[in-house]
């Protein structure tokens, strides 16, 4: 079998091609270039090639075939277009998901096969289960990575059952540290290389100066919202009415969720999810308006500020400002409401806050962002999202929900995201996920993964 492995100059791909020639594999490896422009990133210079010059000093090392391929007009046109669209309409992408599904398991792995290959094998913190069917055919599963600090499953959340029949991870089933070790004793020169950061096959960016290649900045208002809009919000009372209905006696209301730091991603053990915090009757009686409006985020357009004139100074210049609105406060400016994201702390330029801010909510329409003081404020936070049909994909086919079916699953909505234990309900209107606690920062335009065990069954845009 001859495997193409995608050599990235990093340590992880590097390992992988080095256990499938010890495996006794024809390998050979393959560096793809996908970006060009330096300016947008932060270093200025151009990564790929100290990258490539890493990869191809591995492959000379272990003795094995080297090859170069430019992807970069695949890559700006399948993930960079990608990414400016969905930041114009106001949703946060993932171009590291598309970047496997559209070049790393599609352009670059035809490339690999005009070449020869059988199989292209990557540094993915993932495995791959084969299932041999009645009928002869082979059912591929995907599932976790064996270490609970790296799993990478999430970014191949994308791939169709015939990309997986062609994907090998080799090191799915190792730690790191026994990665970098393998990689110390075969004296690899990417050994002791750092993790690569940012976006894939770009490097780290400053994102507002990446985007404004193309999207125009605006100058537009920061509001901060308090709790007083939530008191008399009709979304926000429905929501609070209809968990109240739907909980089983004795579940806690909850309608924030609790700030903890960054820890490391537990896989799942195999064991039975536990049992979901809803009573399974009052699910099924949601009308699918009810569930649309659960998942709605909240419209903060109500919040207005007047203007009203008044005299200052001695000398009673007429000037004007804004009359106070119980529901929130002008407290800046921003350059445009396409450059920020839900959940987003760092780069608002906003002071005079005890508690952090954050962003809650953007309207790239009226080119306003809509900020929240303190980690428990009541914008960061929902129990419920949607995702459109046409949006989801599905690795078990033959786990496809029915409209009117409910199932119980571990979700994520971002990586390193621990595994939530959430009810997916299947409507004509839509696929629905419901969580047994509040979530932090559920963002439009970022997937939501589920799985069952340690494998993953599907993933969707979250709308």
């Amino acid at each position: 079998m001859k495997i193409c492995v995608g050599l990235s100059g990093g340590v992880d791909s590097a390992v992988a091609a080095l256990l499938l020639k010890r495996q006794g594999y024809d390998v050979f490896g393959m560096f793809m270039q996908n970006w060009h422009d330096a300016d947008a990133t932060l270093h200025g210079d151009c990564e790929w090639e100290e990258d490539r010059f890493v990869a191809e000093m591995t492959a000379r090392k272990l003795e094995i075939p080297f090859y170069f391929i430019d992807l970069s007009k695949e890559y700006r046109k399948k993930v960079v277009d990608y990414m400016f669209d969905e930041y114009a309409r106001g949703r946060t992408p993932n171009p590291d998901v598309l970047c496997n599904k559209e070049i790393k398991f599609d352009a670059f792995l035809k490339a690999a096969e005009k070449l020869g290959a059988d199989a292209v094998a990557t540094g993915h913190y993932c495995r791959r289960k084969e299932t041999p069917l009645p009928d002869g055919r082979v059912l591929y599963s995907l599932l976790e990575g064996s270490d609970p600090n790296k799993d990478q499953s999430y970014f191949l959340c994308r791939l169709s059952q015939e990309q997986l029949s062609k994907a090998i991870f080799p090191i799915g089933d190792m730690m790191k540290k026994d990665v970098r070790r393998l990689a110390a004793e075969a004296d690899l020169p990417c050994a002791d290389k750092k993790d690569s950061q940012g976006i894939c096959f770009v490097g780290k960016v400053d994102l507002p100066t990446f985007l404004k290649q193309k999207l125009e900045s605006r100058e537009g208002q920061a509001v901060e919202v308090y709790d007083a809009f939530y008191e008399t919000d009709p979304l926000y009372r429905f929501t609070e009415e209809t968990l109240r209905k739907i909980l089983k006696e004795g579940a806690p209301l909850e309608m924030t969720a609790p700030f903890v730091l960054q820890q490391n991603v537990l896989t799942s053990d195999g064991e039975p999810l536990g049992e979901s915090h809803f009573d399974e009757d009052a699910l099924r009686a949601l009308s699918d308006a009810d569930l649309d409006m659960l998942a709605r985020p909240f419209d903060y357009s109500s919040i207005t500020f007047e203007e009203e004139t008044y005299r200052s100074g001695k000398k009673h210049v007429k000037k004007t400002r804004y009359k106070d609105n119980p529901c929130g406060k002008i407290i800046g400016t921003h350059e445009g409401a396409q450059f920020y994201t839900v959940g987003q702390r760092k780069g608002l330029g906003i002071g005079g806050h005890k508690e952090p801010v954050f962003v809650i909510a953007t309207d790239t329409a009226a080119n306003k962002i809509y900020v929240g003081e303190g980690h428990a404020h009541k914008g960061l936070s929902r129990r419920c999202l949607r995702m459109d049909p046409s949006e989801v994909i599905l690795m078990r086919e033959d786990l496809r929900m029915e409209i009117g079916e409910m199932r119980r699953h571990r979700v994520r909505i971002r990586y390193r995201q621990p595994l939530q234990g959430a009810t997916l309900l299947r409507r004509a209107s839509g696929l629905y996920i419901l969580f047994d606690t509040p979530q932090r920062g559920i963002t439009p335009g970022q997937f939501a993964v589920w799985y069952t065990g340690e494998e993953m069954i599907g993933s969707g845009v979250i709308a």
